[in-house]
Formats: C-alpha cells, sequence, structure tokens
C-alpha cells in the first residue's frame, strides 16, 4: 500500500494509531469538512460507501451517528460521542460501531474489536494555505484481547483511513 504525498503513518507501543496528512487546504476549511453534515457526508468513510448522517449534534457530549451502505446494499452504522470541540483545532471523541437506535455494538467482522475509541484529530496550519491533520485513535477501556486485536488491525486502519482522507483531499480540491 501506498503513501500518499504528506501522509505519514505510526504507531505507538501503547497501541495508540497516529495518521497524519497535509491537505492543501485553509485550517478553517478542512475543520468545516468534519463538522458540517453537507461536506462530511461527501467524503467520510470507505471508499465505495454512500453516507447518511442520522445526528450531527456539535458539542461536548453531542453525538455523530451516521450509516454507511455499501454498493450490495449492506448498512453499517457508527458514531461518535463528541468530548471536546476547540474549532478549528480539535477534535476529541469517543468512536464506535452502532446500530440504528444509536447503540454501541461490536465491530460487524470483529467480537473482539474494541467497543470504543478515543479519537482525537488535531488541525495544524502549515506552509500559509495548508493543514496538517492528525488522526490519533487508542483504545479505551479495552481487555488484552482486545488491544491485541487493535493492533493487529493497524494495516486495515491504514488503508481504510488513507481511503478516507483520499476522499477528503478529493472534496476539497473541488471548494
Amino acid at each position: 500500500m501506498s503513501i500518499a504525498p504528506g501522509q505519514r503513518v505510526s504507531k505507538t507501543a501503547s497501541s495508540e494509531f497516529i495518521l497524519t496528512r497535509v491537505f492543501d487546504a485553509p485550517r478553517a476549511v478542512v475543520f468545516k469538512a468534519w463538522t458540517e453534515i453537507d461536506k462530511l457526508t461527501q467524503w467520510w468513510g470507505p471508499k465505495g460507501m454512500t453516507m447518511k448522517v442520522s445526528t450531527l449534534d456539535l458539542k461536548p457530549m453531542g453525538l455523530f451517528h451516521y450509516s454507511m451502505t455499501t454498493p450490495d446494499g449492506k448498512e453499517m452504522w457508527g458514531k461518535f460521542v463528541y468530548r471536546e470541540i476547540t474549532p478549528p483545532e480539535r477534535l476529541c471523541f469517543i468512536s464506535s460501531f452502532s446500530n440504528a437506535e444509536a447503540g454501541k455494538t461490536r465491530h460487524p467482522a470483529s467480537q473482539t474489536w474494541p467497543l470504543e475509541v478515543m479519537s482525537t484529530v488535531i488541525f495544524e496550519e502549515v506552509e500559509g494555505k495548508k493543514t496538517k491533520v492528525t488522526l490519533k485513535g487508542v483504545p479505551i477501556k479495552a481487555s488484552e484481547v482486545e488491544l491485541k486485536t487493535f493492533s493487529d488491525g493497524y494495516d486495515s486502519m491504514k488503508t481504510g483511513f488513507t481511503g478516507t482522507f483520499d476522499q477528503l483531499e478529493e472534496y476539497l480540491s473541488k471548494k
């Protein structure tokens, strides 16, 4: 798998997943792409999936609840519960798989995937009007088995988030 120009991927000893990418857009524009429904639905998720937002309540303890549908009609739900929102610098949220009622569920393909991952997205101005986005994820309240599953899933996460960031880059290039 190739890494896009301006992208860096790393993993720390604490099982923290880190993905960094530089986008050719101002920080305020990139932040809005992460926080406004009409923008988020155009790029979030794996390539080829159709996204639908059920709820986006951008405030501490607010909920982002969404579904993604595969080209063959399979539906998968996810959610974020926001912990910190500092425009246009930072978002922190607990992410998990979900059902249509916003209940927490297991990963549809892994019963040992952590139920909750603390995610932090940092937006930094670089090189004038470019934005460096750093996504960090670390399991919380996870068992040793769940931590190992998360760590073993690193390559899959790298592939998935690289594709998602490719879609963000394409979306931003049209703005």
